[in-house]
């Protein structure tokens, strides 16, 4: 007698459809699985048995083997338990082998026969729909996030009995049992982006500079490194960046929802990421957890904030071998682990916001109250590598903030983060329609190529430009980064043209490491 019944295995972020191949034959009794398998999946097997002599269905006494196929990719996680118990009720004309056309099916199966919610549903499902089912059993905690996918008939069991009676009644009577879970994905987006309640930039008094400084940073997708002393508000304003930044669309959300799952952080009531993630990970933070991998592996911090923020705070607490593992997720927006199991890529598309103090205590450059030596400093900062510094375009200083701003600040009239984000919206159309029918999506993705064709220059602009790049000594990566986020501050003043005062702001802001990471002995 025999059974196949459709599952799924998530592998990185992505996933495949695999069978679930059950044979019951005569023979000495036993219990078999084969199909490249790791440890808590060879369990499968044990867990299914307990399960099936509790809830007193019968396990056949005769030869069973059990075949995931395809048999050469490794199949991790317990995703298999339900397909296997369900395989073998179906080879043994317990459960008819009809019912299984066009349905996938998913879960961990408890002792007592209770079904688990598992890692992963959103990706398997979404492959299920590519591959043509129509149907995906799950564990019910995991129902509303499978419903996110359309066209889907997702069925929430709770327990091993009720998938059984759900399988072995009419198809007039399957509805009634346990109605398909449905979720408004609409409504979801539209309540999230009503929630705008939480931090805002108007709790920021002062530090006028910076804020400008993180509005163009949001409006260019360029990265931004913020440096001031304790206390400046640097990381109260980083905290508010994703606030300013447009609103994830439909794809974004679904595409940063299939991260989660895998990694297990969607809840049950949140079927969805809505919200631009933001991540701020510790100093200690291992290698593994950062870049993501392990054993079984998981997507990490920086694949965590991909489409939102990745936070470093007191950068330079970070080993610079840890720093110079961002170098290629930031030039690939993805990030490749190789391991004996095979390649694994996860997304990394995230806006690099970096906060520093200028030296180990804080206070450089004030001599008054800094006591540390230029090569102190030098060390300290130089946990940033260079090419970590080449990868970021604005650079900006937060200075102390003076108590008349604290004390006399209105926080009414700050401006409010809507009213930023508002402006970075339009600047961000006006670079998609701009860059229509090509690769590019932001101006920090120009190239050299691309700067020459959508950065022209009038003939008062270039000669400043040539002014301020040999007086400053400036090199060819930053008169692009320059161009870049000149191109962005036109955009967001609303101007077809780069101007003079366009092309001096955005030098402003390559002044700053410059004063830092370009210091000589005895400075």
């Amino acid at each position: 007698m025999f059974s196949s019944v459709t599952s799924g295995v998530v592998r990185g972020v992505s996933s495949y459809l695999m069978k679930v191949e059950v044979d019951v034959s005569d023979g000495l009794p036993g219990f078999n699985m084969v199909g490249f398998l790791s440890g808590e999946v060879r369990e499968a097997g044990d867990r299914v048995k307990v399960a099936l002599k509790n809830i007193g269905m019968k396990m056949p006494a005769s030869k069973v083997t059990i075949n995931l196929s395809p048999a050469d990719i490794k199949k991790e996680g317990v995703v298999v338990d339900l397909p296997v118990a369900v395989g073998i009720l179906a080879a043994t004309d317990q459960i008819d082998d009809d019912k299984l056309k066009d349905t996938v099916i998913l879960g961990e199966i408890g002792l007592d026969g209770e079904v688990k919610n598992v890692k992963g549903i959103l990706p398997i499902v979404s492959k299920a729909r590519e591959e043509g089912y129509k149907t995906v059993i799950l564990p019910v905690g995991n129902a509303k996030e499978g419903a996110v996918i359309d066209d889907m008939k997702i069925v929430g069991v709770s327990s091993l009995q009720e998938t059984i009676s759900y399988l072995s009644c009419s198809e007039e009577e399957k509805d009634l049992l346990i109605p398909p879970t449905r979720v408004d994905v609409e409504e979801i987006m539209r309540l999230s982006e009503e929630d705008l309640a939480g931090v805002d930039f108007a709790d920021i008094n002062g530090q006028s500079a910076v804020k400008r400084a993180v509005e163009i940073a949001a409006a260019g997708f360029h990265h931004i490194l913020i440096v001031g002393p304790p206390g400046s508000g640097k990381s109260m304003v980083a905290k508010r960046f994703p606030t300013i930044m447009p609103p994830l669309s439909l794809d974004e959300s679904i595409e940063v929802s299939t991260i989660y799952s895998v990694a297990g952080m969607l809840k049950d009531n949140q079927p969805l990421i809505t919200k631009r993630p933001f991540m701020s990970p510790h100093h200690l933070i291992s290698e593994t957890a950062l870049t993501g991998g392990g054993n079984i592996p998981r997507p990490g911090v920086i694949s965590l904030a991909h489409r939102g923020v990745l936070f470093l705070d007191e950068m330079p607490e970070f080993p610079r071998a840890k720093l110079d593992l961002l170098r290629q997720p930031i030039e690939d927006r993805e990030i490749r682990i190789a391991r004996s199991k095979g390649t694994f890529t996860y997304p990394a598309d995230f806006q690099l916001v970096g906060a520093l103090n200028p030296c180990p205590c804080g206070y450089y450059p004030d001599r008054n109250k800094c006591k540390c030596t230029p090569n102190e400093i030098r060390r300290y900062l130089g946990h940033i590598s260079g090419p970590i510094l080449d990868r970021i375009d604005i650079c900006i200083e937060a200075p102390k903030v003076d108590i008349s701003e604290l004390s006399g600040g209105n926080r009414a009239l700050n401006e409010t983060s809507k009213t930023i984000r508002e402006r970075v919206m339009r600047a961000r159309a006006i670079q998609c329609k701009r860059f229509e029918g090509t690769d590019i999506r932001f101006n920090s993705d120009m190239s050299p190529a691309d700067i020459k064709k959508y950065c022209k220059l009038g003939l008062k602009e270039q000669r400043y430009l040539e002014s301020a790049f040999c007086s400053l000594d400036l090199s060819a990566r930053a008169y692009h980064k320059v161009l870049r986020v000149a191109r962005t501050i036109a955009d967001i003043d609303g101007s077809q043209d780069i101007s003079e005062l366009h092309i001096i702001e955005a030098i402003s802001y390559r002044m700053t490491d410059g004063k830092y990471w370009n210091q000589k002995e005895g400075d």
